[in-house]
């Protein structure tokens, strides 16, 4: 009897491991209003913008875009740059029009790795929706983004646009889900019955952890037959067993964090040597070691190394790092003031992310300069990991995983983008990643073509428009815009940041957007202070 009662004990604690706790409530989007976004319109033209498709090819343009309803077109090419634009020819004019000169267009942004809540007191979901769509993000892959019923809930309301959001695709967790009861032990068979309950309820795909191999393959196969994708952040606590090589093998279509790829290509050892005194649930222990990987694998153009990367190819995976989310742990200061958190953190959000042995992330018990040595170091292995994949041939995607550890969600896409660049990957490349590839990792599984991704004829109109040249200098993107001296004024000024999203031809002015966010937090912060008190 106590034999049995131990073993569901530990069956209990694995399945939490494996699956997380469950998702905090988030308080779900108002419905739009009748001044948020405009359209989508019978005809819109967006006249005179410099093109950058999505598809890796260079900036053209003048070109005009001509969006009907929800999608786009026609594309045509209106001149050459620096040089009157042609007159005749020309699409007609439109019920919306854009001058779009000295402007640049791009697809909108793709992130495959969101939770709309991470902390305890989930911010509201307005509030997290308009940070994205103010960084050009239209679509996003919850993983998940919340409970499966809330998040199926506003899937519909968004593709429907019925609120300011982004296009959500549901990825869930195993054996989770309302309605769904866990028996005591987990079998194959119950694991392949978990994946036809969450398949006839409406997920998109599976977001696993590293399950023991018989669980793992029964889930995958499962949701292979049923259309569903896969993404797996490989824990600690089950990595032994599934690494990247093993789950890659299994079927798994995305390989997200970094989590099972250092494990596949251990030298010296088949499991990390942790300290004798590591303990797992300890989270600076758990992230600490983390970082102390980077010379304990085969280095970079080993036979190993390239063995790994020749099956990831083979097997059409794809790598989605978000490598911003642990940038603070190489970094700890320039996290910790970045120069949006006054104006656009949420209080809850920044109570958050302070040191805490209680809240996920929060590992900033005492983080040493010996720390970010380790992961300066580790990031670097990482990163030629990763370009190395793309140079050949392989799919690198955009994630970020925000509400964490000082990152917070929009501008945390941008500085993924900036951490891309710094791995080695032509601006070009990285939009690509953040557009078409995103696109590809969420239709493929599906056995359909993209709906969005590129800028063509045809396909939805979501669409990224900023006042500068995002292949010149990305932190343009970012909300806060880029520091230029204004040789005018001889003095600093701050320019850029997206000016329009189009999600579904519905258009969004960025800077409004961000507006929102700023009163929220600013309404927050006052709620926060006791009455009678500065």
């Amino acid at each position: 009897m106590l034999v049995h009662l131990l073993c569901l004990v530990f069956c209990a604690v694995l399945l939490e491991a494996q699956t997380g706790p469950p998702p905090a409530p988030i308080t779900p989007a108002p419905d739009r209003r009748a001044e948020e976004g405009e359209g989508p319109f019978d005809r819109m033209v967006i006249r005179g913008i410099t093109m950058i498709d999505g598809a890796g090819a260079p900036p053209q343009g003048p070109v005009d875009i001509v969006v009907e309803g929800s999608r786009i077109k026609e594309v045509r090419s209106v001149g050459a740059p620096n040089a009157p634009l042609r007159e005749r020819g020309r699409p007609a004019k439109g019920s919306r029009e854009i001058d779009g000169a000295g402007m640049y267009v791009m697809p909108g942004f793709v992130d495959l790795h969101v939770h709309t809540g991470g902390a305890p007191k989930a911010p509201e979901a307005e509030y997290v929706h308009k940070l994205w769509l103010a960084h050009g993000v239209t679509t996003v892959r919850g993983v998940p983004a919340g409970g499966m019923d809330w998040t199926l809930k506003e899937r519909e309301r968004s593709a429907q646009n019925k609120i300011v959001a982004p296009r959500y695709f549901a990825y869930h967790r195993p054996f989770t889900g309302e309605g769904w009861k866990n028996p005591d032990v987990i079998t194959p068979e119950v694991a392949r019955e978990w994946v036809r309950w969450a398949a006839k309820k409406g997920i998109d795909g599976l977001k696993l952890g590293a399950h023991d191999p018989e669980i793992m393959a029964a889930l995958l196969e499962e949701a292979r037959r049923h259309g569903l994708g896969s993404t797996a952040h490989l824990n600690q606590s089950g990595v032994v067993r599934m690494t990247a090589r093993d789950a890659v093998r299994l079927g798994l279509g995305t390989v997200t964090h970094f989590y099972g790829l250092f494990e596949s290509l251990l030298k010296d050892s088949s499991i990390q040597q942790y300290p004798v005194s590591h303990n797992y649930s300890d989270e600076q222990n758990r992230f600490g070691q983390v970082g102390r990987l980077w010379d304990k694998i085969h280095p970079r153009g080993s036979k190993e190394w390239n063995a790994l990367i020749a099956e990831f190819l083979e097997r059409r995976a794809f790598l989605d790092p978000t490598l911003n989310i642990y940038a603070a742990s190489r970094d700890l200061m320039r996290a910790r003031t970045a120069e949006w958190h006054g104006k656009y953190t949420l209080p809850s959000l920044w109570k958050f992310y302070e040191p805490s042995r209680e809240n996920h992330g929060s590992y900033w018990y005492y983080w040493t300069t010996e720390d970010e040595y380790h992961w300066k170091k580790f990031y670097q292995v990482w990163m030629s990991f990763l370009n190395d994949f793309k140079n050949r041939g392989g799919r690198v995607t955009t994630g970020t995983d925000c509400g964490f550890i000082y990152k917070l969600y929009g501008f945390c896409y941008v500085e993924e983008l900036e951490l891309l660049r710094e791995a080695g990957f032509h601006p070009l490349e990285v939009i690509r990643s953040a557009t078409l590839y995103g696109a590809q990792a969420l239709h493929e599984p599906k056995g359909k073509p993209i709906e969005f991704g590129i800028i063509r004829p045809g396909l939805l109109a979501d669409l990224v428009i900023v006042d500068r040249n995002p292949v010149e200098n990305l932190k343009a993107l970012y909300g806060t815009g880029a520091i230029r001296l204004n040789d005018e004024t001889g003095k600093a000024e701050r320019v850029g940041g997206v000016k329009y999203t189009i999600k579904d031809g519905i258009v969004y002015d960025a800077k409004k957007l961000l507006a929102d966010v700023a009163a929220m937090v600013e309404k927050a912060k006052t709620a926060s202070v006791p009455s009678g008190t500065e």
